[in-house]
């Protein structure tokens, strides 16, 4: 939807699920909207080869195009058929850093469920009691929580299941046009962002999210301090080897650990690097990309991976949370992969 009225020109799109308001500074000779097609409008002003564009819309229900020699025509749709969109959140939305929580969601969002067949595993948990943020996403076999502070507390607590796809587009809005903060305001079955001239609405998705906190084991046998880009590493490169869903082990024992992968038919490979272990040799297995996904997400140069059994999840958590990662504590839990002998 096109409405130019005053020195701007408001679009407003939505797909039943996200929808996006933003406007531009623009000459408005005379006020008035219309419904175009999207994807086809910006398809048409990105091969204009000038900075400059008309936009008109005539009597016959079309809008017009018009840059330099090049002339468009395009079929209005009925303005009718647009829903009406959330307006910008108030004075109860929540103000917040757009780098801490773009880069939240960038750590947590990878952990959602693709799998439509599950959708209350397909969105991210953004919840907010007193002065702390959370979010908090899983697809069964991982499972990531991000924390962070407030620098006010709400007023009043919240938690809404946000699809992890609504999430991911505002933190790509965040990075293109350098927002320096987010508000967020939670509505009976909406979250609605505003960034700078632009506000994001999002559906929440209905259904019980897992309670994730009964999923975290309350202790560990082993706590193994790594550091995070030596393993990071060599995870990358053993996990060459670890095609057709062949699991990367990792083997622990007395102050060592090596890292290994076999795909028959293809290869294998193995690296070994000194870590702080002590007690029984121990050897786990992960899904290579599920473990590479939970090292890239932390932001410390130091982890520490805890451990109970080889067929009971691993944590991975920074280590010093609050000073190595200022955006907040960070934990990732990943199921193992039963190991063939």
């Amino acid at each position: 939807m096109l409405t130019a009225e005053g020195d701007k020109l408001t679009l407003s799109a939505t797909d039943g699920e996200i929808s996006i308001r933003s406007h531009l500074a623009a000459e408005v000779v005379t006020p008035g909207s219309a419904l175009v097609p999207g994807r086809l409008v910006v398809d048409v002003l990105r091969s204009l080869s000038d900075n400059q564009a008309t936009l008109e819309r005539k009597g016959t229900g079309e809008v017009s195009i018009s840059s330099g020699k090049a002339q468009f025509s395009l079929r209005a749709l009925p303005s009718e058929d647009f829903p009406n969109l959330p307006e910008p959140a108030g004075d109860t939305a929540i103000s917040l850093s757009a780098d801490a929580f773009a880069g939240t969601i960038d750590k947590v969002a990878r952990a959602a469920s693709k799998d439509e067949t599950r959708p209350v595993l397909t969105g991210v948990l953004v919840s907010a009691t007193g002065p702390q943020l959370r979010m908090v996403a899983t697809d069964s076999y991982r499972l990531s929580v991000k924390e962070a502070a407030l620098s006010d507390a709400v007023a009043s607590d919240f938690e809404s299941n946000v699809p992890a796809r609504a999430l991911q587009e505002l933190s790509r809005i965040v990075a293109d046009i350098g927002a320096k903060s987010i508000s967020l305001e939670s509505r009976q079955n909406q979250i609605v962002f505003g960034v700078d001239r632009l506000m994001l609405a999002s559906r929440v998705i209905d259904g019980q999210f897992p309670n994730y906190q009964q999923l975290i084991p309350d202790s560990f046998d082993h706590e193994i301090n790594l550091s995070r880009e030596e393993v990071l590493t060599v995870v990358r490169r053993i996990s060459l080897m670890a095609q057709r869903n062949a699991p990367l082990r990792l083997k622990f024992e007395q102050g060592g650990l090596t890292v290994s992968a076999q795909t028959p038919d293809v290869g294998e490979a193995s690296e070994a690097l000194p870590v702080s272990y002590e007690g029984e040799a121990l050897e786990i297995g992960f899904n290579p990309q599920f473990l590479q996904d939970g090292l890239e997400s932390l932001s410390s140069d130091e982890l520490i991976l805890k451990l109970i059994h080889p067929h009971r999840p691993g944590l991975i958590e920074g280590v010093g949370s609050a000073k190595d990662e200022p955006e907040g504590r960070f934990s990732y839990l990943i199921m193992p992969v039963r190991l063939n002998a």
